[in-house]
């Protein structure tokens, strides 16, 4: 299952606190450190994993061209970029389902609907009187 995208997260982020996140970014540095500031981080940092991966994928797009001559010098910006493509997918990753895991469980829930006013309670009937054991013996 692929993990949500850094925009799919802020649309989350925006839907849970019902404002744009131009207004939550600025609303959260005036206030302390609380879970919207930590959201908004989370959704920053893939965001960025996200332009790194894509960086670095375009640059070794361009490093490894068919027909091209491939020197040590080459190999070891080919290294570089696949290590660092291999890094920003790890931090996507957790970001995501870290980011994912955290509005599932601040989601908003409905209010409770109230309980339908209880049925009045019919008194049980009396239970038949027992008739009282003589204490004469009996023949």
């Amino acid at each position: 299952m692929p993990h949500p995208t850094s925009a799919e997260i802020a649309t989350r982020i925006q839907d849970l606190y019902g404002a744009p996140l131009a207004d939550l970014q600025a609303h959260a540095r005036d206030q302390p450190p609380g879970m919207l500031s930590a959201l908004l981080g989370m959704q920053n940092d893939l965001t960025y994993a996200e332009q790194s991966i894509t960086l670095h994928r375009d640059r070794l797009a361009r490093l490894v061209v068919p027909e091209q001559r491939f020197g040590g010098h080459e190999v070891s910006h080919v290294l570089d970029c696949a290590r660092r493509i291999a890094e920003a997918v790890a931090v996507r990753d957790v970001q995501a389902k870290t980011a994912s895991a955290v509005l599932q469980s601040l989601g908003r829930v409905a209010a409770p609907e109230p309980s339908p006013a209880p049925a009045p309670t019919v008194p049980a009937a009396p239970a038949p009187a027992v008739p009282a054991a003589s204490a004469a013996r009996s023949r």
